[in-house]
């Protein structure tokens, strides 16, 4: 009997037990949850998983859905990588750097001081080394990852008192999360790793000095301005900081080629859809927080020079204890200095002029 005969005669549940018309196979439905870092109020870095997850619903025409927690609600902010490796949850949507007192190397697949801008970071996770090297670190710890999502550069946080040289570093309480702090450390700050929805008390209280988080939009949102006036750039730790969708290893295995080509495109959307948000709203909100009276500062010369050569020794020092670092930061650096030359001829040189071009 041809193929054509069997389904005509044996009907569609016929067809199905034949194996002839996988196509139509009904694949079961997919329930999975996802873990935020960020609180619900930012709807632009929390608002990336909910891309992420409306996408992977659209693509699958409603069969994979990924219901989106904001951090705290189904575990703290910090605990979400534990989660996944856990199988307490299937994804979790981070900033890796979070979590750089696991390994260091975390801080690498997200941003370290003076590392790449966003632009230079996709280019060597999506067509260099990075995202095989970040895949093998990630799959020491039970995950899979894929980009889903990028700030762009971001300020220099938001200061109680006036920031004039490296004397006033000293001894400053600043919220700061990832590598950034220890860099801070050795130049005489006080890091302290507080997540997004807690950083305004903390700030209000006295508890910190300073703090930062991501620019304007978000900032804003988080009203910092009405308790620390000086807001500062630019952040030199977070020149372009990848967020991540962390998942579940066997969770990803189980699941057909189909759903996880739609999982990796709908991170590839997501990842740059959250750029194009902050480069959208950033500049308005930054108009509006300095008609509001932020008085807009640049950070001290000597300050960046102390930040740049302690960022430098640091990563040294890691490259001798730490071989997942060295591995990972050995093709990292390598290709951050090819892109800053081909950048500084091109983007560099361009933007340089139009910023300062009578418009």
């Amino acid at each position: 009997m041809d193929r054509r005969s069997i389904i005509k005669h044996a009907g569609i549940a016929g067809v199905l037990a034949a194996g002839v018309a996988p196509a139509v196979h009904a694949q079961a439905a997919i329930r999975w949850r996802l873990a935020s870092s960020f609180p619900k109020s930012l709807d632009t870095i929390f608002g990336g998983a909910e891309v992420f997850a409306d996408m992977v619903k659209q693509m699958s025409g409603g069969k994979f859905e990924i219901s989106v927690h904001a951090g705290g609600e189904l575990m703290p902010a910090f605990g979400v990588v534990d989660g996944v490796q856990q199988g307490t949850v299937e994804c979790a949507h981070t900033a890796p750097y979070y979590f750089f007192g696991k390994n260091e190397a975390f801080a690498l697949g997200c941003a370290i001081p003076f590392g790449m801008n966003s632009r230079q970071r996709s280019a060597w996770m999506m067509h260099g080394n990075g995202g095989k090297l970040m895949a093998e670190f990630y799959n020491d710890y039970n995950m899979v990852n894929f980009p889903c999502g990028n700030t762009g550069a971001q300020m220099g946080g938001w200061y109680r008192k006036e920031i004039k040289s490296m004397k006033d570093i000293q001894g400053l309480k600043m919220r700061i999360g990832g590598f950034g702090g220890q860099i801070l450390k050795g130049i005489g700050a006080q890091p302290q790793n507080i997540p997004g929805g807690e950083i305004y008390q903390a700030l209000e209280k006295g508890t910190i000095d300073a703090c930062e988080w991501v620019g304007p939009y978000d900032d804003a949102k988080l009203g910092f301005n009405k308790v620390a006036p000086y807001y500062y750039f630019p952040g030199w730790w977070e020149g372009g900081p990848e967020l991540d969708v962390f998942i579940n290893k066997d969770a990803f295995a189980k699941l057909s080629p189909e759903n996880k080509a739609i999982v990796k495109a709908a991170a590839a959307y997501a990842h740059l859809d959250m750029q194009a948000k902050y480069d959208a709203l950033n500049p308005g909100a930054l108009k509006a927080l300095v008609a509001a009276g932020t008085k807009l500062r640049q950070l001290p010369k000597d300050v960046m020079d102390a930040a740049f050569k302690e960022a430098e020794r640091s990563y040294e020092e890691l490259n001798q204890k730490n071989p997942a670092w060295k591995k990972i930061y050995a093709d990292w650096s390598g290709f951050r200095r090819d892109a800053n030359q081909w950048f500084r001829l091109t983007e560099g040189t361009f933007d340089r002029y139009m910023q300062q071009a009578k418009l």
